[in-house]
């Protein structure tokens, strides 16, 4: 051995088959917080989209558009289900098992989505069974 060369040992080879597994373990565990956003993204416009419906199309001729849900109370419910999952993700990774942190996060944004169908009540069609005129 000459100047800063090292010898090869067996221990080396094992120490770095163990630091590739947990650079790849890492990366799927950071990737989750995206694919949570994702997730939390679509459910989020799965349940607020739907129920505001009436306050895009407004009814009749338009005359009930409701500009404050369309503009600004479904953005926001949006926000909320991009922002809520990865950030419940990062902070409950750090204490917990990954499968425990995953069920942390349904369990806060299931909370988020019922705390949100209890008070969010926007406009709706005031003859919800009344069909188009013969």
């Amino acid at each position: 051995m000459s100047g800063g060369e090292r010898a090869e040992s067996p221990e080396n080879d094992e120490n770095d088959e163990d630091d590739e597994r947990d650079e790849h373990d890492g990366l799927l565990l950071d990737s989750a917080g995206c694919v949570l956003a994702l997730a939390g993204v679509l459910a989020a416009a799965a349940f607020a989209v739907p129920r505001a419906a009436y306050s895009y199309d407004g009814g009749f001729e338009g005359e009930d558009t409701d500009w404050v849900t369309t503009l600004v109370e479904v953005p926001l419910i949006l926000l909320a289900g991009f922002a809520v999952p990865p950030l419940t993700w990062a902070a409950a990774s750090r204490r917990l098992r990954p499968w425990a942190a995953a069920l942390v996060c349904l369990a806060v944004f299931g909370l988020g989505l019922w705390g949100l169908d209890a008070v969010w009540h926007p406009k709706q069609d005031p003859h919800p069974g009344d069909g188009p005129p013969i």
